[in-house]
């Protein structure tokens, strides 16, 4: 059934007159814009134990902490806020009203200031009980508002929280129909780039889903989930990074996959413009690659996720087919070099679209978009089917046209060859390998990391075949 879609103050007013819902909201930054909703819409004494916004950041740190990091809109002070205001509630009101589900909702945020230095972004969270005397569950976001007006962005912040605590209360059994509810009333305003729900009532959700979910449902074209399967935000771990991005389909990772990664990374740490020990290596799968055989999987989507986790890798989901949508999202936090991977294949398609598509005239702007100062692209190589000669960055077939814009690539180093690479894996494919697993052939566990190979068999993943795992044991 489709979802009914309600203005802002329906929700609220639904929520009011809900005897069973009371619980606290914190919010600093940008107004008491939740809050407010709340009020405005009448029976406010249904819902709310207390409202509070402490500006000042020494009154701020008086009540939560202090910031280590000197920044307020942070995740970290989002769930201090949760953790203070929850254990108040609880403290004072658990005896006086049992049959009550609480709820806590916080938020920390930034409006566009008048100089727009600041974009405007936020964290907004909810900790919150289905169940009277149940444990609790969190809801906690990561938002970019994307309106030009401070009022209007506070106006976004509002029905966004709106939309967020009467989706835990109203679709808790539907986590994707949770997400898109989120949007309700939003569309245009605002792009939400990380969620993640945690706790008792959601212990068979798979958070790397909400990533997913967050790229199929346009809430964001990028989303990311580290090697815990936890969902992460670029803000929290990127902020001034020098940051290597590998695409890849990993269906499944293969040992050319791990090489290229590897010798890619080390050759990117040692560059003179790196701080490798502030290095972080990303890898990355497009909404297209997810598409590519049909419909989108999430099975196998959690299979390739599955893999990259358990080889230590940080995934991103994205709806970025060109790169440049990439290198945008993530120079918004402050990364000071950024490494592309590539093969070379894909980098003669990037450069053909690039020339093909721009012969009106605006070439070196179109190159110009992506081949920034800060951005350098690896290109892994690849052997020539039938001849098997070695095809690289400095030999691979350029359109005549765009010859003298390569060649200035190439001499300014920001194109160049991943040098340390395993010329003996140059041979494996991962449509070879999915291929033979997914028909109980021999011989594929030899062209993946054993790791990979173990979990294949051990999850069934990618249709591996259970009657061949049983008959080769």
């Amino acid at each position: 059934m489709p979802r009914q879609l309600l203005e802002t103050d329906q929700k609220a007013l639904e929520i009011n007159l809900d005897p069973h819902i009371y619980g606290t909201f914190a919010e600093i930054g940008a107004g008491q814009e939740v809050a407010r909703y709340f009020f405005q819409v009448g029976a406010a004494a249904g819902t709310i134990a207390k409202t509070m916004s402490a500006y000042d950041k020494t009154y701020s740190d008086q009540i939560y902490g202090p910031e280590p990091s000197g920044r307020y809109v942070c995740e970290t002070r989002l769930y201090k806020m949760l953790d203070h205001e929850y254990g108040l509630m609880e403290s004072r009101l658990a005896n006086e009203r049992p049959d009550t589900n609480f709820f806590v909702f916080a938020d920390t945020v930034a409006a566009v200031n008048y100089q727009r230095t600041i974009k405007g972004n936020g964290w907004l969270g909810i900790r919150f009980q289905l169940h009277p005397n149940g444990a609790t569950n969190d809801l906690v976001l990561h938002v970019r508002m994307l309106d030009n007006d401070n009022h209007l962005q506070q106006q976004a912040i509002g029905i966004l929280g709106v939309n967020l605590i009467y989706a835990c209360y109203r679709y808790n059994n539907q986590p994707e129909a949770m997400l898109q509810s989120l949007m309700d009333g939003l569309h245009g305003r605002v792009k939400i780039d990380m969620v993640r729900l945690t706790g008792p009532d959601f212990e068979e959700l798979d958070n790397r889903l909400l990533s997913l979910w967050i790229v199929k449902n346009k809430l964001s074209d990028v989303a990311i989930f580290g090697p815990n399967r936890q969902n992460l935000h670029a803000s929290e771990f990127l902020y001034k990074k020098h940051v290597m991005l590998v695409r890849g389909s990993f269906r499944p990772a293969t040992l050319v996959n791990l090489d290229m990664i590897k010798a890619s990374y080390q050759q990117f740490r040692n560059e003179a413009e790196v701080d490798a020990r502030h290095s972080y290596l990303l890898t990355e799968i497009t909404l297209d690659n997810l598409r590519a055989a049909g419909e989108l999987d999430e099975q196998d989507f959690l299979d390739r996720a599955e893999l990259l986790n358990a080889l230590g890798q940080t995934v991103v989901v994205s709806d970025c087919q060109q790169y440049q949508k990439m290198v945008a999202y993530l120079y918004d936090y402050r990364v000071q070099q950024l490494g592309i991977v590539l093969g070379v294949h894909e980098l003669l398609g990037l450069i053909n679209d690039k020339y093909y598509q721009n012969m009106d005239g605006r070439l070196l702007a179109a190159f110009g978009e992506l081949f920034t100062r800060n951005v350098r692209f690896y290109v892994y190589p690849a052997l020539q089917e039938g001849s098997g000669e070695l095809i690289n960055a400095q030999n691979t077939p350029i359109p005549e046209g765009v010859k003298f814009l390569y060649k200035h690539l190439l001499d300014n180093r920001q194109i160049v060859d991943v040098q340390e690479f395993n010329p003996n894996l140059l041979h494996i494919f991962s449509k070879e390998v999915l291929h033979m697993l997914q028909n109980g052939e021999q011989g594929w566990e030899s062209m993946v990391p054993s790791q990979v190979a173990q979990l294949i068999k051990e999850q069934y993943l990618f249709g591996y075949p259970a009657e061949q795992m049983e008959f080769d044991y």
